[in-house]
């Protein structure tokens, strides 16, 4: 069967870079297995899920170049869950309980006052036709809890190796609530039986569910696919990320300026054995995925490890990469301005700046102005190449006796009004002759 794998979020937020790892790994394993991914929308929540989250998660991978072959709704498939609840309690595997949650929360305190596990003591399923009708006469309604196997649950996890849970130390899930709607469980075993789903691969704050889920799966009539738990992202004090915290969000990330190949490469390889660097498309990330290579601790996400590892990538990255974007923002200047000034950008948009350096308007700053006024006659004719700065600042030197700071600092004052930037061995050409000669004599231009 084809490798068939789903990212499955919940449409109640902007995704972030936790939600972002997942995806990633689910692409590059899908891409690497010669398989597909599905885009499944958990949107069972129907007061939370709403279509601008939907389109918001549609955009945030978009952006980052994960594509998917089709796209599903829980919300469509309510009747497909209904057929699987009549299922499981046709065959005795479904069975209402009535405690409250006051009932549950008293029996869980008295279980581990006497210091046993608090697991769920299926008291609901010694209750009679009666108890059940006198409970429903007085109002309760029943929630409806799936009835374990008391029996070893193992898999082979593609992360975290062979895997054992003894089904007897869990309580029996609840697979659908008081009002009839459904938790995360039932849904997406239906979801993935249907949807014929090869691998799970998932965050391992989901290992706990594993073992009810592949004995939800096998009471259904279906084989379980196989699983993997990755290790999670934290933030970089080590909290847990949250749609909540809107600065790892995707949508911050790509308003901050960040480059989509950067944030996807930095969320795939930390916490792996990998080197964090840049990689310009996501053809090296799948070459390179391996689950071998996760650690089993935490990740830690840092912004500002980000922000240098986007600033490497732009680094390195051809003018034609980045032709369109640049013209898109009125920066001209092609492939010789691009090379000047992208070993001092952290953001594609800081080319703006240099841009304005460049061609102006621009107030120089000048520092020294006897210095200004003697580089100024010294100016050699155009055209100018690589090679002229050198020959002009060192005519300057000659003539004025500056030299290190005092020479070169007056003159980049002069031309960029910045301290710091580019080569001016690559800007001088791009500048021309007569935009030089006005900043050296202080004027705005």
């Amino acid at each position: 069967m084809a490798v068939t794998v789903r990212f499955a979020p919940s449409p109640t937020g902007r995704l972030h870079a936790g939600n972002i790892r997942t995806a990633l790994f689910n692409y590059l394993f899908a891409r690497k297995e010669g398989g597909r991914l599905l885009l499944r929308l958990d949107d069972t929540d129907t007061e939370r899920s709403t279509e601008e989250f939907a389109a918001g998660i549609r955009e945030d991978l978009a952006w980052l170049g994960l594509e998917w072959a089709d796209e599903v709704r829980q919300s469509d498939r309510f009747d497909r869950y209904a057929e699987a609840v009549e299922k499981l309690k046709a065959s005795g595997r479904l069975y209402p309980a009535y405690e409250t949650p006051e009932d549950l929360e008293l029996k869980r305190k008295r279980q581990l006052a006497r210091g046993k596990p608090p697991v769920y003591d299926r008291a609901a399923l010694k209750l009679t036709d009666e108890d059940r009708a006198l409970l429903e006469k007085e109002g309760r309604s029943p929630h409806w809890r799936f009835k374990l196997e008391s029996r070893d649950v193992a898999w082979d996890d593609l992360v975290r190796g062979r895997q054992h849970v003894d089904a007897a130390s869990l309580s029996d899930p609840v697979l659908v609530r008081e009002d009839g709607t459904y938790l995360y469980t039932l849904p997406s075993v239906v979801d993935d039986i249907e949807l014929g789903i090869t691998h799970v691969i998932r965050g391992e704050d989901h290992v706990a569910n594993t073992a009810p889920q592949i004995q939800l799966f096998e009471a259904l009539g279906a084989r379980p696919p196989a699983f993997g738990h990755h290790n999670l992202l934290v933030s970089a004090d080590g909290q847990a990320l949250s749609k909540r915290d809107r600065a790892l969000s995707i949508a911050a990330l790509r308003e901050e300026g960040l480059e989509p190949m950067a944030v996807a490469s930095y969320a795939a390889i930390i916490g792996t054995s990998d080197p964090v660097t840049p990689h310009a498309d996501l053809g090296e990330l799948v070459e390179g995925f391996d689950f071998a290579k996760l650690s089993r601790a935490p990740a830690r996400f840092d912004g500002n490890e980000l922000r240098l590892l986007n600033a490497k990538l732009l680094h390195t990255l051809a003018y034609e990469v980045v032709a369109d974007r640049l013209r898109a923002m009125g920066v001209a200047g092609g492939k010789a301005f691009w090379e000047a000034v992208r070993g001092n950008l952290t953001v594609l948009e800081n080319a703006k700046l240099w841009w304005q350096v460049v061609d102006g308007p621009l107030e120089p700053v000048i520092e020294d102005r006897d210095l200004c006024q003697t580089a100024a006659k010294l100016l050699p004719p155009e055209p100018w190449d690589g090679e002229t700065w050198a020959q002009w600042s060192s005519a300057v030197k000659d003539a004025t006796g500056a030299k290190g700071r005092a020479l070169f600092q007056p003159l980049r004052l002069a031309l960029t009004a910045h301290e710091q930037g580019p080569e001016l061995k690559y800007l001088l050409p791009l500048m021309g002759r007569a935009r030089v000669v006005a900043r050296l004599e202080g004027k705005n231009c």
